[in-house]
């Protein structure tokens, strides 16, 4: 497994970070156990978790997949060989915090909150999930700005996690569902009032939406803010297991019809071309998919996510999987006919 810098902070972490955000709704505290087991027997060291999680987010289930991966950590052990990433929310879910904020009281107790679920004393990376502004994320365009908006201002934000560093409870800290703006601003900050450097941007990445391209990459490559890719399989889409209106039993998008994200006419074009040059070239679609996001030198790593062993076994083997020329140029001819159709 191949191991990247997480921005300047001098952590490593694998290519491959496994994603945690159907443990406690799709998957039980067993299945997250045995996922666990697999991904770090093949190398994983980075895991990434949220406190909202699991997904689709309610009062009843919040919290259990940092509590699945707590029970792992306490039975396993070994805390320092791994990296474990979580996430303070953004507004808008009322069933946490009574509506949670970036401000220094709400994240000094999420992160309290984190540390007892995920039965540790520190976190290697606290991600803002969203930010506490107007902004386009989530799949937003066309940004309207609100100059009366109700925003925690980021430099309060910076510095109540300087606060947490200093206390010893997280090492690093990252963004996520961030824009070019975002990211520049805090590292801004960072000079300005010397507060912690940003390590990493997550945001979604796949070959329906190649948005990260326009102005994070030059930003990841430049300022070492690299990017922590989720959705890489666009909500298993890219597998091509929803073709021609198609709807597995137990897939994402059957049991949970709120995400539209990657459903439209446009992405069925796409994704029926990306498979077609898959099985043309005989390769797996989400294998193909997966290698061609581990491909991009901008990123820092790609959280993969499965529900079933089979799947995380199939997306483990991506890591050894390198796109020739040939798939590669396919690839870009599908882009410049279909280009980014899910933002």
């Amino acid at each position: 497994m191949q191991t990247r810098p997480l921005g300047q902070t001098g952590i490593n972490v694998s290519r491959l970070c496994l994603g945690t955000m159907t443990f406690g709704e799709q998957n039980t505290e067993a299945d997250a156990h045995a996922q666990l087991d697999r991904a770090t027997a093949a190398g994983i060291n980075f895991i990434d978790t949220a406190e909202m999680y699991p997904v689709p987010p309610k009062g009843e289930t919040q919290g259990l997949t940092e509590a699945y991966i707590g029970s792992w950590l306490k039975a396993r052990g070994k805390r320092d060989d791994l990296v474990i990433a979580t996430k303070a929310a953004g507004p808008g879910l009322e069933h946490i915090r009574g509506g949670p904020r970036l401000t220094p009281e709400h994240l000094q107790r999420a992160v309290d909150d984190s540390l007892a679920r995920l039965n540790t004393d520190y976190i290697d990376l606290y991600q803002l999930h969203w930010p506490d502004r107007s902004a386009n994320f989530f799949g937003k365009l066309g940004y309207q700005h609100d100059a009366h908006e109700d925003a925690t201002p980021l430099a309060e934000t910076l510095m109540a996690l300087k606060d947490l560093v200093d206390a010893g409870k997280i090492r690093s800290i990252g963004l996520s569902n961030e824009t070019p703006w975002g990211v520049m601003q805090s590292l801004r900050l960072a000079d300005s009032l010397g507060v912690p450097r940003v390590a990493s941007v997550q945001n979604p990445y796949n070959l329906l939406n190649r948005s990260f391209e326009v102005g994070l990459a030059e930003i990841a490559h430049r300022e070492d803010v690299g990017l922590l890719a989720y959705s890489p399989l666009a909500f298993g889409a890219l597998t091509g297991k929803y073709l021609g209106g198609a709807r597995p039993p137990q897939g994402r998008l059957t049991l949970f019809e709120r995400f539209k994200r990657y459903t439209s006419d446009l992405a069925e074009e796409a994704i029926g071309a990306y498979v077609g040059i898959a099985r043309e070239h005989g390769l797996d679609p989400a294998q193909m998919a997966l290698a061609y996001v581990n491909s991009r030198s901008f990123l820092t790593s790609n959280i993969i996510g499965a529900t079933t062993l089979e799947q995380l076994d199939a997306n483990l083997a991506s890591e050894d999987l390198t796109l020739d020329d040939s798939v590669l140029e396919a690839i870009e001819a599908v882009h410049r006919q279909h280009p980014n159709p899910c933002p």
